[in-house]
C-alpha cells in the first residue's frame, strides 16, 4: 500500500486538516474588517465627544460673563435703575449703569463713543507730563484719525483742533471731543436706552430668565456606525 489513506479516507488525516485550516481562515478574514472598524468607530465617538463638549462649555461659559444682562439683572434694584433716569451723567456715574449703558451701545454698534468718553477720562487722570503723550497718541489713533479702528463721529475743526496738539498734549488736549462725544449720547443713545426692553425691565424688577441649555442630539452619528456590532470594551 503505497498510500493507505485513499483507501481509507475517513482516516485522511491531512484533508482534515486542511479544511480546518480553511475554517480558521476565513474565520479571521471575516473578523478582520470588523477589527479594523473598531479603532475608526472609537476615534469617530471620542471625536464627536469632545466637540460635544467644546460646544457645551462656550455656551455655558457665554451665559456666565461677568457682564452678561442676566448677571447685571440680578444685582441691580430697581431704585438704583429708575435714579439712572435722572440725568445721563448720573447713569455714568455709577458702575453698573455705565455697564449697562455700554451694552446697550454694543447692540447698536455705537460703543466706540463710551469707550472714546471713558478713555478721556483716564487721560484726565494722568499725574505727569510723562504719562500724558503716549495716552494721548493711543487716543487719537484709535478714535479721531482718519479710517481709525473706532473713529468717532467729530467734525472737521474739533479733529484739526486736537490734532495739533498730540505731539505736545496738555491735561485739557481732549476735552472739546470728548464734550461733543458727551452731548452726542446724551440727546440720541440715552433717550433710546432709557426705552429699551433691558433697562425698562430692570426698573421694573424683572430679572431675564436665563436660558436653558439644550443637549445636542446624536442620532446624527447613528449611519456612522450601521453594520457595525456592539463591542462595549471599547468605551
Amino acid at each position: 500500500m503505497e498510500n493507505p489513506l485513499l483507501l481509507f479516507p475517513q482516516l485522511n488525516i491531512s484533508a482534515s486538516k486542511e479544511k480546518s485550516y480553511y475554517k480558521v481562515m476565513k474565520s479571521a478574514a471575516e473578523e478582520e474588517p470588523h477589527k479594523a472598524s473598531k479603532p475608526r468607530v472609537k476615534q469617530k465617538r471620542n471625536r464627536l465627544s469632545l466637540l460635544l463638549q467644546k460646544a457645551e462649555f462656550q455656551e455655558g461659559h457665554q451665559l456666565s460673563k461677568p457682564g452678561s444682562l442676566t448677571k447685571a439683572a440680578s444685582v441691580v434694584s430697581p431704585e438704583e435703575a429708575m435714579r439712572w433716569a435722572e440725568s445721563f451723567d448720573k447713569l455714568l456715574s455709577e458702575k453698573a449703569g455705565l455697564d449697562a449703558f455700554t451694552r446697550f451701545l454694543k447692540t447698536e454698534f455705537s460703543e466706540e463713543n463710551i469707550e472714546f468718553w471713558m478713555a478721556c477720562e483716564d487721560y484726565k487722570k494722568s499725574k505727569t507730563a510723562r504719562e500724558l503723550l503716549p495716552k494721548a497718541r493711543s487716543i487719537y489713533e484709535t478714535f479721531i484719525q482718519k479710517d481709525a479702528p473706532k473713529e468717532v463721529n467729530l467734525d472737521f475743526q474739533t479733529k484739526e483742533a486736537t490734532s495739533q496738539h498730540i505731539e505736545q498734549p496738555i491735561i485739557t488736549t481732549f476735552d472739546v471731543a470728548q464734550s461733543t462725544v458727551y452731548r452726542l449720547m446724551e440727546q440720541d443713545s440715552y433717550p433710546r436706552f432709557l426705552r429699551s426692553d433691558p433697562y425698562l425691565n430692570l426698573v421694573k424688577g424683572r430679572n431675564p430668565a436665563r436660558p436653558t441649555l439644550r443637549r445636542r442630539s446624536r442620532s446624527f452619528t447613528v449611519n456612522d456606525f450601521q453594520g457595525v456590532r456592539p463591542d462595549f470594551t471599547i468605551w
